[in-house]
């Protein structure tokens, strides 16, 4: 998703390695209760994209990369980022507490992300319970030695200019691949951009590529007919191109929710994408 620009990765040394594993092993050692999606008055925890705007341990902060970020998912499970390591974990609200067990980290170095705010940031987010407050669009969680980790909720991503890659309906790796080898542009997955000067839609779909005029007005999208290359893939490629290509030539609801795209035929064909920024 949000990716740190030029940033370059190295073998991890060995320092930084002794730093992260131990933060894996005590975040699994931890129990945690069960507990809601909620915190604060009412404001949810689960479900939003937040950035990690800077991390204060034993009176030191560190100040947070651009893309790292965290997410945890109503069903407890929670997956974030550093900047350059991806860490996920279970993840366990009891009212204003959130409990991170379980966690794994990659390992790996940048040279824009420091192994001080990683390290920090393991210690912060897996020593135990953490208590949450809210104000406004920002969210702070205290660990019981009064350590803190500061986020902020991220803004929708724009409609216009995103690339926005289609997650649902999806397809089979195996028949990703073979859609990859017909097509020499090699672009991947599927993915759509809107251009609101030209009006236009245009980009991937699972097999072929596709170019359409789009107008948006009050939470619509008047999607005209598709104009799209010729090739021919196999099985569930084919199947899931079929279903995204009737969003086309006519009508469709859009939502955005961060950064996730949401659109919706008449109908009822439900296409969602996310942000690739």
């Amino acid at each position: 998703m949000y990716r740190q620009k030029q940033q370059r990765s190295m073998t991890l040394t060995v320092a930084a390695v002794a730093a992260l594993v131990p933060l894996a092993a005590a975040c699994g050692s931890e129990k945690a209760d069960g507990g809601s999606g909620s915190v604060g008055a009412g404001k949810p925890l689960t479900g939003v994209q937040w950035s990690i705007d800077s991390v204060t341990v034993d009176g030191t902060t560190h100040q947070a990369p651009d893309a790292a970020r965290v997410r945890i998912d109503d069903s407890g499970q929670a997956a974030g980022s550093t900047g350059c390591n991806t860490f996920s974990a279970r993840a366990d609200i009891d009212g204003e507490r959130v409990r991170l067990s379980d966690a794994m980290f990659t390992e790996k170095a940048c040279e824009k992300t420091p192994v001080d705010f990683e390290t920090s940031l393991g210690r912060a987010l897996t020593t135990g319970p953490l208590t949450t407050k809210t104000e406004g669009e920002r969210l702070t969680l205290t660990t019981s030695d009064g350590d803190t980790v500061r986020l902020s909720k991220q803004p929708d991503a724009p409609l216009y200019g995103t690339k926005w890659t289609v997650t649902a309906p999806g397809q089979k790796d195996a028949d990703q691949k073979d859609a990859d080898q017909k097509d020499p542009s090699g672009q991947g997955s599927a993915h759509l951009t809107f251009d609101r000067d030209a009006k236009t839609v245009s980009g991937r779909l699972p097999c072929n590529h596709v170019n359409a005029k789009a107008t948006v007005s009050d939470g619509h999208i008047t999607l005209g007919a598709p104009s799209t290359t010729r090739m021919m893939c196999e099985g569930s490629l084919m199947d899931a191109e079929k279903r995204i290509l009737r969003l086309f030539d006519g009508r469709v609801d859009y939502r955005i929710d961060q950064e996730t795209l949401t659109l919706t035929s008449e109908d009822g064909t439900t296409v969602r994408a996310v942000a690739d920024q």
